[in-house]
């Protein structure tokens, strides 16, 4: 847009026109290296409008050698001679190598641009929002967040509309590109963030306790019938969705017309025959749990229960999990004491689980938009950071997979085989996951979800259909609330 009016400007001035003109200031948005942003407790999603101030340019910017200048300029290409900008870019300490040399090839194209480096971790950086916004140069012009801050950051204005599609080709690898996680990251046509890495949950087993139980997992067991062996966090809808996602329950989803709609209202004859047989699965792990009384189905000592029983000295020999618990895990079972799987391996009412194509993405700051070198730096700081080339580089500094590179690429490097079990087991499991809902009211599922399957424990349904319609009276609530 800048670039046509200073050619109709030029225009003008070449047929003796008398032109006038004003246009806002440029705000450049950039920030010193910080190694310490304060941080907050106060909610994360705080409006994040800022006062545009415009001004009015002097009539003496419009005469002809100013003008010719600027178009000149304008038609540059940037690659040939870079950039002249100033940027800032959050960085995690463990990140810091990594960006540091990717910082460094992007300023050899673009000797005269400077990038700044602010150190902090990445929900602290987004506490800075709580207590100001997005205009405060402790908050980076780049910057790294995670797939569910996609619907309140985009509502507060804090994210830049960028090229996503220029920088898919750019980096190349993806098959699909807004199949996977860069179609996530779009809302109404537009992108606002790219893929940094991607996160779905995965299987972990305790290889004591599977030689102990004479179970292979050579091929998918079912959950029912296994009850004993197996750890679900069930009462948590991040962890009970891989096994609605097995027959495509939808707990809460939108229609063609945008309408919002849960399949947990209706009637349970109503409901499909394969989504009527997840629902008795989970009824009848709840209740193996309840009369073992177990404290797995408990909100506050669930997760204990989950440790102690992976422990080498438990009877459990498979629990599900996130790819960051490895090393957790591996602290219970012990030292080369654990395997992983990816989530296939355990099925639901015979269907595999399922989780959700989650991750993260590097994202614009705002503010930088009407600042086409910024945005031009910063989309080459992106590119740079997803740099392919670097993919197991990235992996060892950050724990992070690349979406779009291939698993061989990763078998055949020099990582441990710990971590490329965890790879494989990441990239198979994210291969058969749905997108995730990154609408703003599926916030609401998380507790509606939770107290349905937790009133069980109060209720005591005699039978599955009695279970689904705890379900389904909180779920009417919920509804009730849109």
């Amino acid at each position: 847009m800048k670039k046509i009016l200073v050619m109709l400007l030029v225009l003008g001035l070449a047929l003796g026109a008398v032109a006038c003109a004003g246009t806002p200031a440029a705000t450049t948005g950039a920030a010193p290296e910080v190694t310490d942003a304060p941080a907050t407790e106060a909610p994360t999603d705080a409006p994040t409008e800022a006062p545009v101030e415009e001004t009015e340019a002097p009539v003496e910017e419009t005469e002809a050698p100013a003008t010719e200048a600027a178009v000149e300029e304008t038609e540059a290409p940037a690659v040939e001679g870079g950039v002249e900008a100033e940027i800032s870019v959050q960085v995690e300490e463990a990140w810091e190598g990594y960006y540091d040399e990717a910082i460094a090839r992007v300023l050899e194209k673009n000797p005269d641009a400077t990038i700044n480096k602010i150190v902090i971790g990445s929900f602290e950086h987004f506490d800075i929002l709580s207590s100001t916004d997005a205009t405060n140069p402790d908050f980076a012009d780049v910057f790294a967040m995670p797939a569910d801050r996609l619907a309140g950051l985009h509502k507060n204005d804090v994210l830049a509309a960028i090229d996503s599609q220029r920088m898919a080709a750019t980096v190349g690898g993806f098959d699909d590109y807004d199949a996977g996680l860069g179609g996530n990251f779009m809302i109404e046509g537009e992108y606002f963030a790219f893929p940094m890495n991607i996160e779905t949950l995965i299987l972990f087993g305790n290889k004591a306790n599977l030689e102990a139980s004479e179970i292979v997992l050579d091929a998918p067991i079912e959950l029912i019938g296994n009850e004993e062996k197996v750890l679900l966090p069930l009462f948590d809808a991040w962890f009970g969705v891989a096994a609605t996602n097995s027959s495509d329950i939808e707990l809460l989803g939108k229609d063609e017309n945008g309408e919002l709609y849960s399949d947990m209202t209706l009637a349970w004859e109503d409901l499909p025959a394969e989504k009527q047989a997840t629902i008795e699965a989970l009824y009848e792990y709840w209740k193996y749990n309840n009369e073992a009384n177990t404290s797995l189905f408990d909100a506050d000592s669930g997760w204990g229960y989950i440790d102690e029983e992976f422990k080498s000295e438990g009877g459990s020999i498979i629990r599900l999990g996130g790819p960051w618990e490895t090393g957790s895990n591996t602290e219970l079972a012990g030292e080369g004491n654990v395997d992983v799987f990816p989530i296939s391996m355990l099925t639901v009412a015979e269907k595999p689980l399922r989780h959700w194509k989650g991750g993260w993405g590097l994202a614009i700051n705002a503010r930088v938009e009407e600042n086409e070198d910024q945005m031009e730096l910063a989309h080459q700081l992106i590119e740079e950071i997803m740099n392919t080339e670097y993919a197991v580089d990235f992996f060892r500094s950050a724990g992070k997979i690349m979406e779009n590179v291939p698993v061989d690429v990763y078998l055949a490097s020099d990582l441990s085989d710990s971590d490329k079990a965890v790879i494989s087991a990441v990239i198979a499991s994210y291969a058969e996951a749905p997108l995730r809902p990154l609408f703003e009211e599926w916030g609401q599922v998380w507790d509606t979800y939770k107290n349905g399957i937790l009133s069980w424990n109060n209720v005591k349904p005699e039978s599955v259909e009695d279970a689904y319609n705890e379900l389904k009276s909180s779920f009417e609530a919920m509804m009730g609330n849109f």
